[in-house]
């Protein structure tokens, strides 16, 4: 006896009334960014952050449409890259001294994340953002695209060294910043012995690449 076969036309013709419903509703919003993987819109902000693992800020994740790909998430209103931040102090300042709370606040940041066994996959100071008043020094974590948990000291290495190369290529001479930082790290994280080791061995394998070419 054969069986009947599924029609997959009403399936597909529901996904294509959402696609176009979807598109009438984003030509309506105000297009913020246009980057290489996605289109960033605005419609409404937030001000509440979601506590996601030990008092790590991130935006509000709203709605997932599966349908139309797209993420409905909090926009942090009126806040700077801390990128922009230190950019902005080095012009000024003329000096990273004054940068060296915001080093301590991120190393404090980042061990607690760490601590929860949560790896960002992407840290550059973009990434991070600072949320009004800015003197409190209130970071959000954002771009959690790459991120696993893992409780290995090797990925936690990993997602340092990654922080590393893009803060000293980004920010020419704040070597001390970074310095502070990771003194920071070492002494907020209960785990940070073993993440700072495989740092410095991923800084070698790094250095022996770069050697071979």
């Amino acid at each position: 006896m054969a069986e009947a076969s599924l029609d997959p036309a009403p399936e597909a013709e529901a996904l294509a009334a959402a696609r176009e419903r979807n598109s009438r509703f984003l030509s309506g919003l105000e297009l913020v960014k246009q980057g290489a993987e996605a289109r960033v819109f605005r419609e409404f902000g937030l001000i509440t952050t979601y506590v996601l693992i030990a008092g790590i800020s991130v935006p509000v994740v709203f709605f997932v449409d599966y349908a139309c790909n797209c993420l409905y998430m909090e926009e942090i209103q009126s806040a700077v890259t801390v990128r922009d931040y230190i950019q902005s102090t080095m012009e000024t300042e003329k000096t990273p001294q004054s940068l060296l709370g915001l080093a301590k606040t991120v190393g404090q940041v980042l061990a607690r994340m760490h601590d929860g066994d949560l790896i960002h996959g992407d840290l550059t100071t973009s990434n991070m953002l600072l949320k009004p008043p800015i003197e409190q020094m209130n970071i959000v974590l954002i771009d959690f695209g790459l991120s696993f948990i893992s409780g290995l000291p090797e990925d936690k290495g990993v997602d340092l060294y990654v922080l590393e190369k893009a803060f000293l290529s980004t920010h020419p001479n704040t070597e001390t910043v970074f310095e502070a930082f990771l003194k920071s790290y070492s002494t907020s994280s209960k785990k940070s012995k073993p993440v700072l080791k495989k740092l410095d061995e991923v800084r070698l394998r790094g250095r022996k690449r770069s050697m071979v070419g």
